[in-house]
């Protein structure tokens, strides 16, 4: 099959990567290279850099609403157009192209989760499955109709990153199988069911900030979700504190009769380190600190973050 991919980020590799030995990729649409780093020097994408180092062409229009930017699209001919978080609104115009549509494959079980931030807002939410969704697109936000989907749990200790990566692969895996239903003949699209419908709002950075008056397994998702980026973070006094892992604390009893009396046990009081975790009281139960980041440092185990340090008495937020 004739096969024009649109993607931009390290979750579209894998897709486009499983697509090269088994159709025939004529072309990758993706987003303008962008500054980067602290010198803020234009750099491709992943997608662009894994497209030409595979000789595909590239074509990194602003917009697909115009005759020139889609010119490259219409010359290539494609019979299917394949999007993995690309970043750019289809038009009718692109819709209509291809003989067999165009596909996107979205990081939920739709319609749970429509929008920017599936994965992160599954965790938040504390679901318990999640999935990948081959959904042939339409001009809605991730309203298309339903080809394919293939449901997972999420772990205990389930992460943004981890999920995303267990994620992209199953969806590389399941677009290949719908392909070739496709191409078969024998796999239909079935509209969305109307109930269940939620939206995954693109994720702020101030939604990253620690409220120690929470349940600690609410501020244990908020750590998991905000993993690898854009980390959540507290205060210790007058410093930012970025939390990188951390769990519940599920062992014995931490009462305010304890070895110090002195400690408080308000929300964000520092209760001491057990068991390679640093206790820290919240609205409800103990988090347990794994890894922490102070600003300009690396990432450290939360033994060498406390080693010469007196944190009796003290408190995050």
């Amino acid at each position: 099959m004739r096969v024009v991919f649109a993607g931009t980020p390290e979750f579209a590799l894998p897709a486009l990567a499983a697509l090269i030995p088994r159709h025939t990729v004529v072309g990758v649409l993706t987003q303008p290279d962008r500054p980067s780093g602290r010198g803020r020097h234009l750099t491709a994408s992943p997608v662009k850099a894994f497209a030409l180092a595979h000789g595909l062409p590239v074509s990194q229009p602003q917009t697909l609403k115009t005759d020139a930017g889609r010119a490259p699209l219409l010359a290539w001919e494609p019979e299917v157009l394949v999007v993995v978080a690309y970043g750019l609104i289809l038009p009718p115009e692109v819709l209509r192209l291809p003989r067999y549509g165009c596909l996107n494959i979205h990081a939920s079980l739709l319609p749970r989760w429509r929008g920017a931030a599936p994965v992160q807002r599954a965790i938040l939410a504390g679901d318990s499955i999640t999935g990948v969704t081959i959904m042939a697109m339409d001009e809605g936000l991730d309203t298309g109709a339903i080809l394919l989907e293939r449901e997972i749990a999420i772990g205990a200790r389930d992460t943004a990153g981890t999920l995303h990566g267990t994620l992209a692969a199953l969806g590389a895996a399941t677009l290949l199988t719908a392909l070739d239903g496709l191409a078969a003949g024998n796999l239909s699209p079935h509209p969305q069911p109307r109930e269940g419908v939620t939206y995954a709002a693109k994720i702020s950075k101030s939604e990253a900030r620690i409220d120690w008056t929470w349940e600690a397994r609410r501020i244990d998702a908020q750590v998991r979700a905000f993993a690898p980026r854009p980390v959540a973070e507290t205060q210790l006094g007058a410093e930012r504190l970025r939390i990188h892992s951390a769990e519940v604390f599920v062992g014995e009893s931490v009462r305010k009769s304890g070895q110090d009396a002195s400690i408080s046990l308000e929300p964000g009081a520092i209760i001491g380190l057990r068991d390679a975790l640093l206790l820290i009281q919240c609205g409800e139960g103990v988090l347990g600190l794994r890894e922490v980041q102070k600003p300009g440092g690396r990432v450290l185990s939360v033994s060498e973050f406390a080693h010469n340090l007196d944190l009796a008495g003290r408190r995050l937020g």
